[in-house]
């Protein structure tokens, strides 16, 4: 019988150490439950990259009557840089910001005249790819 030091004796020996090491090695990564692509051989399992893509925010703005207002200029504003992006709103009263960082927190609201939507609030926990919502006129 061989051993794993290798005092064992023939060519045999050798080969049966290997194999003996390397069945070690395959039941100690089933048993820590690591799988290709998610930790090294015997180490411990690596961190998931998350997802730094980018997100779209879409809706519509709409009157006290819930009426589609185009004309309307909604704002978005990143909160950690202050730097405010605007899209007037179309005659259905829809809006669209496309490439919006997931990695911020953004505010969004709509002005027209002398009428001002509540603030919305999208958090960078929010995973979301696509965010939807209206935006009431008061």
């Amino acid at each position: 019988m061989s051993t794993l030091n290798g005092l064992g004796n023939g060519r045999n020996s050798t080969r049966s150490s290997k194999a003996t090491v390397f069945a070690a090695a395959l039941m100690l990564t089933a048993a820590m439950g690591v799988t290709a692509g998610k930790g090294a051989l015997l180490g411990a399992p690596c961190a998931q990259a998350q997802n730094f893509g980018q997100r779209t925010i879409v809706g519509k703005v709409v009157d006290d009557t819930e009426t589609p207002t185009g004309g309307a200029t909604v704002f978005l504003k990143n909160l950690k840089t202050k730097n405010v992006k605007s899209f007037t709103s179309q005659p259905d009263g829809a809006f669209r910001f496309a490439q919006v960082g997931m990695v911020d927190d953004y505010e969004v609201w709509a002005e027209r005249g002398k009428q001002k939507s509540n603030v919305r609030t999208i958090s960078s926990f929010d995973s979301r790819k696509e965010v939807q919502f209206d935006l009431k006129l008061k």
